[in-house]
């Protein structure tokens, strides 16, 4: 049997014991079972009490149950819904009785929403969107999924493939009446001139500056420096609350310890580091590999060194080369008179807070200019990159091989309109010809 023959259930809010849980249902078997638990079918998109009773006519709960029927649903399939107590005892009859109705099973893992992209109720830039959306944990990260699960990609790409298969319409046709003189110039003209916009309005959104595929995962700062130097205080006054050990002895942290924050809506995960130096201990020399792999690989180093310390800004920080930014933190300023910032970097103390709040803003200015202008941004995955670029090749490769054939220009412009239909998760062959016949009526 073909998986979308079949009904498929799932919890669709949080985890039990929760006062209200939402059950979902949906294909052809919905309203078999909603029928079967629930008796008379509801109308339509309103809400009725019920009480549900198993296969052995014995009460489940009073509950509350929808029913939409497709195509008008969230999955395009005929959809019903349990809104129920939400105790483990109550989930598990409720999924049994469902399982024991022929061909309904669990959901997998994102089938509402692949059954939602099969039917035509989303493309795979909004479904990219509803994914980051759920996992968004900052209101930025929020605001670009939203965006992007209201199509704003999704419309431009719609909206660039129909003017691309359009103009490759006008170029086959001009294939078609090769021998009427002058139709193929006059086809070829506003053919050319339309994949033109094309290519440079693509370019344009390619062009974009900003870093929104990486607000999706975050902003990576890693506390670096010799062992004892505060880097667990640091990252426990940032975060605040204890999540590393404080210790006065050498060599506590032995692992990398990561806390997730939201500053000013940007994510940033702040990476504890075991201190790094030379040691002879197994345990702690692989705290300091993990620890040198992690900070050079983060976008931003805070490379902290005890306030008494003599520091040379333009030495960098010792056994470590990063890629990203690094900035020099003096701490426990407040055991060191005179002890102020070094030379381009701050002055604190981890355990009395002193310069926590400047540095707290230094990182919010850091995130803004390394996510640079997010809103409105287009792309917010690499594959949607990769797509678009592949587009925009494409096309530009079409201008430069109409001349030496029009064979070879419809061939780029159809790899261009692919493309986009594999950004979108449509593609079909027949969209060109569909345009042919409806504007030229060839053959006829």
């Amino acid at each position: 049997m073909h998986p979308r023959d079949q009904t498929i259930f799932a919890l669709s809010t949080g985890r039990a014991p929760s006062a209200i849980a939402v059950v979902r249902v949906s294909g052809p078997q919905a309203r078999l079972v909603l029928t079967t638990l629930a008796g008379k079918l509801p109308a339509p998109r309103q809400a009725s009490r019920r009480l549900l009773r198993d296969n052995s006519d014995q009460p489940i709960d009073d509950s509350v149950v929808l029913w939409f029927p497709g195509p008008g649903s969230a999955t395009g399939e005929d959809v019903a819904e349990f809104h129920v107590h939400g105790g483990r005892a109550v989930l598990a009859a409720l999924f049994a009785s469902i399982s024991a109705i022929p061909n309904s099973r669990v959901a997998e893992p994102g089938e509402f929403t692949q059954r939602a992209f099969e039917n035509g109720k989303l493309d795979l830039t909004e479904a990219e969107g509803l994914d980051d959306l759920i996992h968004a944990d900052t209101d930025r990260q929020r605001r670009q999924a939203l965006r992007q699960l209201q199509g704003l990609l999704g419309d431009r790409a719609r909206d660039w493939r129909e003017r691309i298969i359009e103009a490759s319409a006008l170029i086959e046709a001009g294939i078609d009446f090769s021998d009427e003189g002058d139709v193929p110039a006059e086809l070829r003209a506003p053919a050319l001139e339309a994949i033109k916009r094309l290519h440079d309005e693509i370019a344009e959104a390619l062009a974009a500056q900003g870093h929104s595929e990486r607000l999706r995962e975050g902003l990576v700062v890693a506390i670096a420096g010799e062992p004892n130097v505060g880097k667990s205080t640091l990252i426990n006054q940032l975060s605040r609350r204890d999540v590393a050990i404080v210790s006065p002895y050498a060599g506590t942290t032995r692992d990398v310890i990561e806390v997730q924050l939201d500053l000013d809506g940007y994510p940033v995960t702040v990476i504890d580091t075991a201190g790094i130096r030379e040691t002879d201990d197994p345990v702690e020399q692989e705290g300091v590999r993990r620890a040198r792999a992690r900070a050079e690989d983060a976008d931003l180093v805070l490379w902290l060194v005890e306030g008494g310390r003599a520091v040379d800004p333009d030495a960098g920080p010792p056994l470590l080369t990063s890629g990203g930014a690094v900035w020099i933190l003096r701490n426990k300023i407040d055991l060191n008179e005179g002890g102020g910032a070094p030379a381009g970097g701050f002055g604190i103390s981890g355990s009395r807070g002193d310069g926590i709040p400047e540095l707290v803003e230094a990182l919010v200015k850091f995130a803004a200019d390394f996510f640079g202008t997010t809103e409105g941004a287009l792309v917010t995955r690499a594959r949607q990159r990769d797509l678009l670029r592949q587009a925009s090749d494409s096309l530009r490769r079409s201008l430069d091989l109409v001349e030496e054939g029009e064979e070879l220009a419809a061939e780029e412009l159809r790899a261009a309109a692919y493309a986009l239909g594999r950004l979108l998760g449509r593609v079909d062959v027949e969209d060109v010809l569909g345009a042919i016949f409806q504007k030229f009526c060839i053959g006829k």
